[in-house]
């Protein structure tokens, strides 16, 4: 079983463990100009600690705009990938959009990353779309494959 996490909103003093994170866990990382200008936007940015650590293991942005939320970035640490944080990250940012009032979900993810796709698929996600050459890679760019799931399907 892999190790339960706790989930707190980041705080301005976490942006220089948020940053080198990000830059461990990504070939192109964010820049801390764009983390940074994460936190002065309505952005959810959440990070998941391990029981009795202080250093948080995994992080997401997850941005809600009236009834429709966006996972825009998971980060897990790379050396724990694998091992069920990304999908515990992820069962958490579903459950935080529902109780903000989200009743649907989006997210872009590589095409050349069959993990995260199948942990998507496994969380009930579908693929919806395709942004075509939407991230950069060591000789070019490469496709995003857009990702929803509907969070509640109640009347509007």
């Amino acid at each position: 079983m892999p190790d339960s996490l706790t989930f707190r909103l980041m705080q301005e003093l976490d942006l220089d463990a948020v940053c080198a994170l990000e830059a461990r866990a990504y070939e192109f990382p964010w820049s801390r100009a764009i983390i940074g200008g994460c936190t002065t936007v309505p952005y959810r940015i959440w990070l998941g600690t391990r029981a009795g650590e202080t250093v948080h293991v995994c992080q997401a942005f997850l941005s809600i705009t009236l009834d429709e939320a966006h996972i825009l970035n998971v980060s897990v640490e790379p050396s724990l990938q694998g091992n069920g944080l990304g999908s515990q990250m992820l069962v958490h940012l579903i459950e935080d959009a529902r109780e903000q009032g989200a009743r649907q979900m989006f997210l872009e993810v590589r095409e050349s990353n069959p993990a995260a796709i199948q942990m998507y698929m496994n969380h009930g996600f579908n693929e919806v779309g395709r942004r075509r050459h939407y991230y950069p890679t060591a000789t070019g760019r490469e496709d995003a494959l857009v990702f929803g799931l509907q969070l509640r399907f109640d009347q509007i």
